[in-house]
């Protein structure tokens, strides 16, 4: 199961593979995320007052403006610095060590980038035969937007990728031997990260189920490619695509050029939609894993 480009990534994690450490790790990881949260908030704060910054932290909620969205991407910062931190102190290893080798790391993202991109756009084509979007921010506003929103977008999906495919599944896969554990505990964590209590049960259930599935095959690329540039570029696709071009309007639809039709509790009410959800990610999945053996 492990691939031989899996074992050399996985290999500097053998120095200090105690379970001990990656407990540890974890906590200090959500250390420094809240504490980087915090400085944001206390920033607001100082600059704003408390008016406004109960007026963010309701924004955030459900953010329906440009510059809310940009502090809600960048606010991942912090958990991009925490496996950094985490692998550093506990684990005396380079940062480098995370991401694979980065020539190979830059190759794979682009490739799943470009595979993925592609695909969806294929998708959007058939899917406006059924829906017409509808249109949300101004293209003015939305282009002056959108390179600081790459870079925001690049540097969430990468810290959970550095958080899940990187720092837990590296130690967790030097432990145990079964991909039971070291590709399904990191994905299903994965999973219940995207856990919100505001929505509908059924809702819920999807968004759970979608977030874990993506999970099992980020891990499985990783897997594959032996370094985190695959699953970061289908991760970074996915979310550019469902916050700057198509949102839900009850997503993150403050960046997003267009809105669906349908909201977010009538996809999870639609079987035909749930299932071209999961169907394409294992389309774009099957696709990569061929490219990338090649």
């Amino acid at each position: 199961m492990k691939t031989q480009a899996f074992e050399e990534f996985i290999s500097p994690a053998r120095s200090y593979p105690q379970f001990w450490r990656l407990f540890l790790g974890t906590i200090l990881m959500v250390v420094v995320y809240v504490a980087c949260l915090a400085a944001i908030f206390v920033g607001i704060l100082v600059i704003g007052g408390a008016d406004t910054l109960e007026t963010w932290l309701e924004q955030m909620i459900s953010p329906e403006k440009p510059t809310v969205v940009m502090v809600l991407l960048f606010s991942f910062t912090g958990m991009a610095l925490a496996p950094i931190a985490a692998a550093r102190l506990l684990h005396k290893r380079k940062t480098k060590t995370l991401l694979g080798p980065l020539q190979l790391l830059v190759k794979d993202f682009l490739k799943a980038l470009a595979v993925t991109i592609s695909f969806f756009g294929v998708l959007t084509l058939f899917w406006s035969i059924f829906f017409d979007a509808v249109p949300n921010i101004e293209f003015t506003i939305w282009i002056s937007f959108l390179p600081l929103a790459v870079v925001g977008l690049l540097i969430q999906t990468g810290a959970e990728e550095l958080v899940f495919r990187g720092y837990i599944m590296q130690q967790l896969a030097v432990r145990f031997r079964s991909p039971l554990i070291w590709m399904i505990l990191p994905s299903v964590a994965f999973g219940i990260v995207h856990f919100d209590p505001s929505l509908p049960g059924g809702t819920m259930a999807y968004v759970l189920v979608s977030a874990t599935a993506f999970g099992l095959i980020a891990a499985d690329l990783v897997r594959i490619t032996g370094n985190l540039g695959a699953a970061w570029g289908v991760h970074f696709a996915n979310n550019a695509f469902a916050m700057l071009f198509l949102s839900v309007p009850d997503g993150i639809p403050g960046m997003a050029r267009y809105l669906t039709p349908y909201t977010t509790n009538q996809v999870a009410q639609n079987l035909w939609l749930v299932a071209a959800d999961i169907v394409v990610l294992i389309i774009v999945w099957q696709i990569l894993r061929r490219i990338l053996r090649a």
